[in-house]
């Protein structure tokens, strides 16, 4: 029953996501977005991808944090492979293999750690990463150039310090074990997302695109939140209609930013497909020196 469950889940992420892709490719011109693919300065997309692998690589050294406190004394090279197998099944394998899934099952195969604690840092990690997305979103909201915000500025600046708060509530209620970093992995968080931001705006630069890049750089932050919610395959399908509803909302070209998503995707896509190397090779989970890992 459960194997079907997840058949049947997949196939509404996977449906769901066919039917945002043939939406958006419905309402903007293909051939256009083909043309502003072509035309793209590779140099400034390289760049985009070296920092897009190093928002991944602190990720991982994030996760890994938490792991610590779990007495999962993994070292980094081995977290980052198995954080980039994850990658790989959460784009590539959706057919019920979730990387955090995976992650949960090997960790809890390999060491005597509960099951609600392994889920417990996975899911804060995610939050994590929700917190800064969201506080980036709000600080550039609050400096956006539209008419619309007036007014309203004042909202964006209160919600950053009522959600850290919130959300270090949180941990302090119901995950205290995790307490001592909260503040070393809400920095990691801020890290991870602006290497992000820079490799959004280097693809920005890649399309020759100077003028509103503020705008673009919300729309990704929006995209991003809602590609989290888990309704479509890997957030293929959601990102590229946040991007083209939220240029056609601030005023800018639809076509451009549903090719700012593409080119975001394709070096996902691309960094993912690495981990196919650990999928077929058995990762070696190796342990830290203890000695090593106390300042965590």
């Amino acid at each position: 029953m459960a194997k079907l469950n997840k058949k049947v889940t997949t196939g509404l992420k996977v449906l769901i996501s066919a039917v945002l892709i043939y939406f958006i490719f419905t309402k903007i011109n293909v051939g256009e977005i083909k043309d502003i693919l072509i035309r793209s300065n590779p140099l400034y997309l390289i760049l985009a991808a070296v920092f897009f692998v190093l928002s991944k690589f602190i990720g991982a050294i994030r996760l890994n944090l938490y792991f610590h406190r779990l007495n999962i004394m993994l070292t980094h090279v081995s977290n980052f492979k198995l954080y980039l197998l994850g990658m790989f099944y959460n784009l590539f394998l959706p057919g019920g293999i979730g990387g955090d899934a995976y992650k949960g099952y090997i960790l809890k195969k390999t060491f005597e750690v509960k099951t609600k604690k392994i889920v417990s840092v996975l899911v804060l990690d995610r939050l994590g990463g929700l917190l800064l997305l969201f506080i980036y979103a709000c600080a550039l909201l609050a400096f956006l150039d539209v008419d619309l915000l007036n007014g309203y500025r004042w909202m964006f600046l209160v919600a950053i310090p009522l959600a850290v708060i919130v959300f270090w509530l949180l941990n302090k209620k119901f995950f205290t074990y995790v307490l001592p970093i909260f503040w070393k992995t809400t920095a990691l968080s801020a890290v991870v997302q602006f290497a992000q931001l820079i490799s959004i705006w280097f693809i920005l630069l890649a399309l020759n695109i100077e003028l509103n890049q503020i705008s673009y750089l919300i729309i990704f932050l929006i995209s991003s939140i809602v590609a989290v919610v888990p309704l479509t395959l890997g957030g293929i399908g959601s990102r590229e209609v946040t991007f083209f509803y939220g240029a056609k909302f601030l005023g800018l070209d639809q076509n451009i930013s549903v090719g700012v998503s593409v080119l975001f995707f394709l070096i996902t896509a691309i960094v993912s497909l690495i981990g196919v190397w650990y999928h077929f090779k058995k990762i070696k989970l190796e342990l830290a020196d203890i000695s090593t890992t106390n300042a965590d």
